[in-house]
């Protein structure tokens, strides 16, 4: 009831899976990556020991394909089952079982495999194995393409509803949480694919704002800038933010906050009317951060 991709990306190592079906939340269930593992996708019937099972295999680092014919051995129903699977090795492997309803498939190429079943036409799995191909940027973006070719070769016959996108890094480590770059669920959607493109700007437009709102000597502490341009840097990073969260005055507050810090206050006073247009606690916000040392109570005199 879904089709979806796995990959490691050769130049990052990079590893990543995602999804859409004609099914309630099925990032819940069918999409699983863990940092320097793997990557896995389990659909149709959904066994969640494939993951389990599986994940724990590649982290011994076997192949891909050996990993998968192990699964299928023990499962007493594989033939409802549709599985693909990436190592960090980069060898990926994917099997759809006989009773798995048409149009139905899988397609492996070196690190990415591709799959899908109740899929509108047979076109669906190779235009999105070339899109992904084709597509420049990271992994991220590569996926996302490959999934809006599979909507537009048709996907899932029965139509559209949820979408899954997560993207890992590709070294094993020890606190896994903080190398999750991308992981994004549409649940509910009359258009997932189209709504997880819309998250996955947000996704990045939040990383431009979280990387200044932590950088040490911009944010954090007495301010200096540790290199160089780097406050402008920050602040072309917050412009193109404020460009993607339309509505939402995060980027435009925490820009106005940085000049504010860097001492251009008739800039910072500017920059910061509209989200105290949209938002007017942020005054009282401001005096909160004046206890938390990021601005002193002098600056936002000067700021209001």
């Amino acid at each position: 009831m879904t089709y979806s991709i796995v990959a490691r990306d050769p130049a990052t190592g990079q590893l990543g899976v995602g999804c859409e079906s004609h099914f309630f939340a099925p990032g819940a269930g069918v999409t699983r990556a863990d940092p320097g593992v793997g990557a896995i996708a389990t659909q149709a019937f959904v066994d969640g020991r494939y993951a389990g099972a599986g994940m724990a295999a590649l982290a011994e680092g076997r192949p891909a394909a050996e990993v998968l014919d192990e699964l299928v051995a023990a499962d007493p129903h594989p033939q409802v089952r549709q599985v693909a699977l990436v190592g960090r090795s980069g060898d990926a492997a994917s099997r759809t079982g006989g009773s798995c309803i048409g149009f139905c498939g899988g397609i492996v190429e070196g690190p990415v495999a591709v799959q899908g079943n109740m899929l509108a036409s047979d076109r669906v799995l190779p235009e999105m194995l070339a899109a992904y191909r084709s597509a420049p940027g990271d992994l991220a973006e590569r996926l996302m393409v490959a999934m809006e070719a599979a909507e537009a070769a048709g996907g899932d016959v029965r139509g559209s509803q949820g979408a899954s996108l997560v993207v890992v890094d590709g070294e094993p480590v020890s606190d896994p949480w903080n190398h999750r770059p991308v992981d994004l669920r549409v649940d509910d959607h009359p258009d997932p694919v189209g709504e997880l493109r819309r998250l996955l700007g947000q996704r990045r437009a939040f990383d431009a704002v979280s990387s200044t709102m932590f950088a040490p000597g911009l944010m954090v502490g007495p301010y200096h800038e540790p290199s160089p341009g780097d406050r402008d840097r920050a602040l072309a990073r917050l412009d193109a933010a404020a460009r993607v969260m339309v509505g939402n005055p995060e980027a435009d507050f925490w820009a106005a906050v940085l000049l504010a810090r860097s001492g251009d206050r008739s800039a910072a006073r500017e920059r910061l009317a509209g989200p105290l247009r949209q938002n007017p606690r942020l005054r009282g916000f401001l005096g909160r951060m004046a206890e938390a040392g990021f601005l002193d109570h002098g600056e936002i005199e000067e700021l209001l």
